[in-house]
């Protein structure tokens, strides 16, 4: 019955209708593209081995105690931006932000996209990292 409704609505009003799907289509392509790259595992890994990245994983460091990625440093989320000093003789190489799920890392990417860095994330955060069988060290 719903679907009925909205199959009239958008017939009636396609211009209305059209708008919204590109309006819509264009706001997904903003925020995929937010915070630069996305990176998959396997990116991540060439990148990494081929000393052209380094990986800052910010979550907590508790969770970070628990699991990580190989040569990965933690900067926790919060701090990252009032710590950007640090990561200056990493400015050459590719910054790859690494969180739990993939929901942080963009937007912290963005911001050190807006400092001068090269920023990247890793698609999916640890959980699609540990998904992909791949190695967490503690």
């Amino acid at each position: 019955m719903m679907v009925d409704h909205l199959i009239a609505f958008a017939t009636n009003h396609y211009l209305i209708s059209g708008a919204f799907v590109i309006l819509l289509a264009l706001l997904i392509a903003t925020e995929l593209n937010k915070g630069g790259k996305s990176l998959s595992t396997g990116e991540l890994t060439a990148l990494v081995n081929r000393d052209e990245a380094v990986v800052i994983d910010v979550r907590p460091k508790k969770d970070y105690a628990t699991g990580h990625i190989v040569g990965s440093l933690n900067f926790p989320q919060d701090k990252v931006m009032s710590r950007t000093s640090e990561l200056e003789k990493y400015k050459p190489k590719t910054l790859i932000i690494v969180d739990a799920a993939g929901q942080h890392a963009g937007h912290i990417a963005s911001e050190l996209l807006k400092a001068g860095f090269t920023a990247a994330k890793l698609s999916g955060g640890v959980s699609s990292w540990r998904g992909d069988n791949l190695p967490l060290v503690k």
